[in-house]
């Protein structure tokens, strides 16, 4: 049965479910292994984990986080995407006993309160705009366990010349209001908004991704 994507009024990428490998790697400037790492290891994985990516794409962190976990202790990653493409593909290229991936919006998640360890998120908050933005934070806060982490890497305030260049003309050459709201700096009081403690921001890369961590509160 073909999948379809589910609604929302978040930009989806699946005209670019087919390139997106290829692209990648090229947007983060031969980085990509390094920030990957970088995501996992603010993970603090254990083998029996449940871990949700938001906004997984066509799933390369979602796979690297599942090998990670031991799937016979309980450990699962999840990945969600709202294009039915970008899953179509991480399925074929990356499931496995320990990773799946469905169709679903980030504001609108198909999981049980407090079933989830971690939630990660790679370069998919730019994609939305504020009221979903703070509908998918909201969602990640509930579907985490008390004292859950919560691991965001996006397009933050601009911190070189170079940052700010790059931001501000995709901004504008992609007619994309929502980066415009990240590089304001609004995505620290969303995320302690939707109730996590207040984020930290560990590391920035390229002059204008920034690598967010953060927890729910224990109960």
């Amino acid at each position: 049965m073909k999948l379809k994507s589910a609604p929302t009024r978040g930009r989806t990428l699946d005209h670019a479910a087919f390139v997106y490998d290829a692209l990648e790697p090229v947007l983060l400037l031969g980085k990509q292994a390094e920030y990957d790492r970088h995501l996992l290891a603010l993970l603090k994985l254990t083998g029996s984990d449940r871990v949700l990516d938001l906004g997984c794409g066509t799933g390369v962190l979602t796979r690297m986080i599942g090998d990670r976990l031991d799937a016979a202790a309980g450990g699962e990653s999840v990945g969600i995407d709202a294009a039915a493409k970008m899953i179509a593909v991480a399925r074929k290229k990356r499931a496995s006993d320990h990773c799946r991936f469905e169709v679903m919006a980030a504001e609108n998640l198909a999981f049980e309160d407090a079933v989830f360890d971690a939630v990660v998120s790679s370069l998919f908050f730019h994609h939305v705009q504020m009221d979903l933005k703070e509908k998918a934070l909201a969602e990640a806060f509930r579907v985490l366990k008390p004292g859950g982490r919560l691991v965001i890497a996006d397009m933050h305030l601009p911190t070189t010349w170079m940052g700010a260049l790059v931001s501000h003309v995709s901004r504008w050459f992609f007619m994309q209001p929502q980066i415009g709201e990240n590089i304001r700096g609004v995505l620290p009081e969303v995320i302690a908004g939707a109730g996590f403690l207040r984020p930290d921001i560990v590391a920035t890369y390229f002059g204008y991704i920034a690598l967010f961590t953060t927890r729910k509160p224990e109960a």
